[in-house]
Parts: structure tokens; sequence; C-alpha cells
């Protein structure tokens, strides 16, 4: 069947065009270049006046693991807020801050998403992720599994391990827990957190390992490029929310020698100490370190007002922020020898000083970050808002005068906090492109998506321009996945399952030989047991697996 996309106002930065009149045709799922000759159009859609670009990519969005889980068994009223009747199409579901996994797929899906993935893969629970995930319908999906708290991976260092060694359990992890990236949640901390440590510095030991948070990132590092894992290093810092982490963030971009890294929800990383509160913006001082150090990327982990719930693996700082749970109720927990993680609901107010400023520093994160290819728009969904709040994020970030005008609305000391106020730059919809589609794919290591060249999956997203950017970026007027349409005026007409994205980078076997009798002496699970096999993830047809070659391989 070709199908022909008529007329279209493109916006594709992987191929250079920006706002042009192209025609877009598809075949057999994939983009095609026009046929010569005779040929015959079977369904043509007449986009003119449309924008055009290829499906959005959420590369940092919890929605698969057992966190999630907690999360919906802890708030039954969450359920309650935001129901989901089933129709002829769609099944039912619920739940606004975390919802269910059916609802999830549908919602993305409406907002023009084709992929989705999960920043936080527990590897002794990596078989559950991808279950969930695998209820997820239309979006593709992927996982970057979590090291850096795990005690094999701290026995090995304390051990003074060479670096192969610790290639080889990377390699071996990615290829267990079926991931595309490696994930490290505050280095060593949620481990020392189980030997009642309270915090941890970038410089600080580990009480019971003698291991540093910098040793665990310039270790974990070095395995991701000598793997050829395309995407960096994905790290949630050291001191997540205090005030003054902003030199504990400088300090990890200096620190780790010019390594790619990726810094992960950078708005909670970007606190100072100044003023009467103690608390201030130090979204210029982190944009400046991004836009003089290339091999850093980031996303920001915008803050947005309302209800949500906080889940992450962070158990140390969960725990700290137990107080400030709304409404009072929470979860943390260890988890075997792996890590552990922290449910805890939140409501962000804009009349509350701190929240008012972690919106403004978002933003001006956002704004104050010279590339487009190097920052990537998030909330962290939940913990900043729900994905759903995405085109209002989009808004604010597109049109200052709307910008300004919500700002003259939040907590009277935060205004004067922030330079928001002052700077005029307003993204244009080729870099709302770049953060959300191409630069995304890029970032992550995606082979033939987030583009609309010929060879691309047609995973494509048709939306009607609007000057109110929110309007826009709610509804599209079409969505395909894999060439199927299955959005049509932002509501879902049909359903079908995306791939599951993995890299399988090589190790040697012998790596299992300690595995096995460490999994024997220390853990419920045997080594067998362990490793995901490719056909728990197909199993009744739902999706596919995508093997992404590495840096380096063909």
């Amino acid at each position: 069947m070709l199908i022909k996309l008529t007329g279209g106002q493109v916006y594709d930065p992987a191929s250079g065009v920006d706002g042009q009149i192209q025609d877009i045709y598809i075949q057999d799922g994939r983009i095609v270049d026009m046929p010569v000759g005779d040929f015959k159009i079977d369904k043509e859609y007449d986009l003119h006046g449309k924008v055009v670009m290829s499906g959005a990519i959420d590369m940092h969005t919890h929605i698969g693991g057992g966190k999630g889980n907690i999360a919906r068994t802890l708030l039954p009223e969450d359920h309650r807020q935001d129901p989901v009747s089933r129709s002829d199409i769609t099944r039912s579901g619920c739940g606004h801050a975390m919802p269910s996994t059916f609802v999830t797929g549908y919602r993305y899906a409406e907002m023009g998403y084709t992929a989705g993935f999960e920043p936080a893969v527990l590897p002794i629970n990596a078989r559950q992720a991808h279950m969930e995930m695998g209820d997820i319908p239309i979006l593709d999906k992927g996982g970057y599994v979590m090291l850096g708290s795990d005690d094999y991976l701290l026995r090995m260092l304390t051990a003074k391990k060479d670096q192969k060694a610790i290639n080889d359990y990377v390699a071996w992890t990615m290829n267990a827990a079926k991931a595309i990236g490696v994930k490290v949640v505050n280095p060593g901390g949620i481990n020392a957190f189980k030997f009642n440590q309270r915090k941890l510095d970038l410089d600080e030991q580990n009480a019971h390992y003698g291991v540093t948070p910098r040793d665990i990132l310039e270790v974990l590092a070095t395995a991701v490029k000598e793997l050829g894992v395309k995407h960096p290093l994905h790290v949630h810092g050291c001191n997540l929310g205090v005030p003054g982490n902003v030199q504990t963030t400088l300090d990890t971009i200096q620190g780790i020698g010019g390594l790619p890294m990726h810094l992960t929800h950078i708005q909670f990383h970007s606190y100072g100490t100044e003023g009467d509160m103690k608390f201030s913006s130090g979204a210029a001082q982190i944009a400046e370190a991004v836009n003089n150090n290339k091999n850093i990327t980031i996303d920001v982990g915008q803050v947005l007002f309302g209800q949500t719930v906080t889940a992450s693996g962070d158990s140390m700082r969960q725990h700290y922020n137990h107080k400030f749970a709304s409404p009072n109720k929470w979860v943390v927990m260890d988890i075997e020898c792996d890590a552990g993680c922290g449910v805890v609901p939140f409501k962000y107010k804009d009349q509350n000083f701190v929240n008012a400023l972690q919106w403004a520093i978002g933003l001006e994160t956002f704004l104050l970050v010279n590339d487009p290819w190097r920052i990537f728009l998030t909330t962290d969904h939940p913990n900043g808002a729900p994905f759903t709040s995405y085109p209002h994020l989009i808004r604010l970030l597109m049109d200052r005068s709307f910008r300004n005008e919500v700002l003259s609305t939040i907590h009277p000391e935060a205004q004067k906090m922030t330079t928001l106020a002052s700077i005029t730059r307003e993204y244009t919809l080729q870099e709302i492109a770049i953060m959300t589609r191409a630069g995304a794919a890029k970032l992550i290591g995606l082979k033939d998506r987030g583009g609309l060249s010929a060879g691309n999956w047609a995973d494509i997203t048709v939306y009607t321009d609007n000057t109110n950017r929110q309007t826009m970026f709610e509804k599209p007027d079409y969505m395909f996945k894999d060439g199927e349409l299955v959005v049509v005026d932002g509501k879902v007409v049909h359903t079908k399952w995306g791939t599951t994205h993995v890299v399988q980078p090589d190790f040697d076997p012998s790596v299992e030989t300690g595995l096995k009798d460490y999994f024997d002496r220390y853990l419920t699970m045997k080594l067998g047991n362990f490793k995901i096999s490719d056909d728990e993830i197909t199993e009744d047809g739902r999706g596919s697996i995508t093997v992404h070659p590495l840096n380096g391989v063909a």
C-alpha cells in the first residue's frame, strides 16, 4: 500500500529540513522516495497548512518498573480523578500522575509521541519492567539499566578490578536486562543509605566499600564509551534537591574528564543558597557549563504546578523528602543487593517560594542552553509533572508573553530571584523538533527513527499550526506509527504494538563464573532466571526487539 502525505510544512532537523513544503510517501511501514514511472497512490492525505514532524520521543519517562506500581497502589485517589472508559478500540484504565499502562500508551499517542524510554530499570526487576512496558500499546519502548549502587559492582571497585572486568560486567548486565543504555542514580548513595549514611557527596566515601561517587561515575562512563554504547552514561547525580547542589553538579561535569555524560533532570541539581530563603537559581552557571562542555547533554526535569507523585530509585533523597508528602503517605524500601526506591506524593504550588523558583529554574535552563541538540524536554515524569503537561511546557518555551504572564502570578519572592522575565528567547518549531525528535533519537542511538528521510520507519505526526502552541501540541490531526494511522483529531483510532530497542555489547563469557557464585551465595534469584530471553518480550505477538549498532560497529 502506497500512502502520500501531500503539501505539509515539514520540520525534519535530522535531514536539515526547516519548514519546507514537501510530500512524504509511505510504503510497507517506512518512508520511501517518490516512486518513478507510473504508480498508484492507494491513500492520500492533503496536509496543506499543516505542520509535519516525525513521531515524538520521550527519552526519560518512568513508565515501567516496580516503583510505578507502588505509586499506583499508594494513590487510589489518583485513579478516581482520571478514569478512561473502554471503547471499541481502547481498553479502560485510569490515573493522572501515574496512569495505567494502556492509558499511558493512548495519552502519549494522542499528543503525537511514538516512543518512551524508562530511565531506571533495576537489573533484578528488569523482567517486570519489560512486562509492564509490554502492556503499553502503540509506543516503542526501551530501558536504561540501573547500576552504581549494586553490591557486585562496588565489590569489584573495592577489589580494584581492572576496567576490562568492569566493562564485561556492564555489558553482561545490559544483555541480561535487555537495555539500550546505562543509568546511575545517586552513585553509591542508594547503597550508602543501607549503611545509615543519610548523604553522600561526590568525593565522600561509602562507609562500607570505601568508594566515592566520583569513582563510580568514572568507571561506568568509561565502560559505556569503551563498549560502544551510543547513549552516554545517564546520570542522576548526588544531592538531588539540596540547596547548594549546583556546585556538586559543576564538579561532576568537570570531574568526568571529557567523557560523554548525560545529566538527567538537571533542574533538581541546579540550586544555590543565596537570598533570605537560602535557596536560589544556579541555572545560569549550569547552562554556561553545558555550553562550554560539548561532552555533556542534559534533560531538564521541568516542574509544573499541580498534584503528582515522586517515584525514584534514590531512596536516600526520597526518605529525606517524605516529610513533604502530600497527601501524607509514602513508601521507601531497600531492594536486595541492588538498590532501593521511594515513592512520595507531592503537590507543586505556584504560591510556594521553593516550588515557584524550581519552575523558573527549569525554564531558565531551557532558555540559556544554546544547543537544542544537547538539551531535552522532560518533566522526569511523574516527578516534576505528568507527561501530559508537555504541550503546556512547549508553550512556555515558545511564547515569551505567555511565559511572563504565568511568571507574574507565582510567589512574588520567587519572581525576584529569577532572571526569567529578561530572557527574550522563544523556541522555534525546528528547535522543538530537535529536542523531542531528532536530537532524542541521536542521543539514544536509534536507527531509522526521529527523522522523515527515505528508509526511516514512518513514525509521523501532523499538527494544525496554531499560535497557541499548547493547543497545537495537545491534539495532532494525524499520527502514524510504523506507517499505520493510529490517531485522528487527537483520538486513538487504531492500536498496535511497538518495538523494544536494545543494544548487545560483547563481553567475555567467563564473567558468568564469578556472577554464578555471587548469585548462589547472596541473591534469591538464580543466574539463569536473571537473564531475559527475547521471546519473553515478544510473546503473544506484542511487538518485536530492535537491536541497534554500537559505535564503531556497522
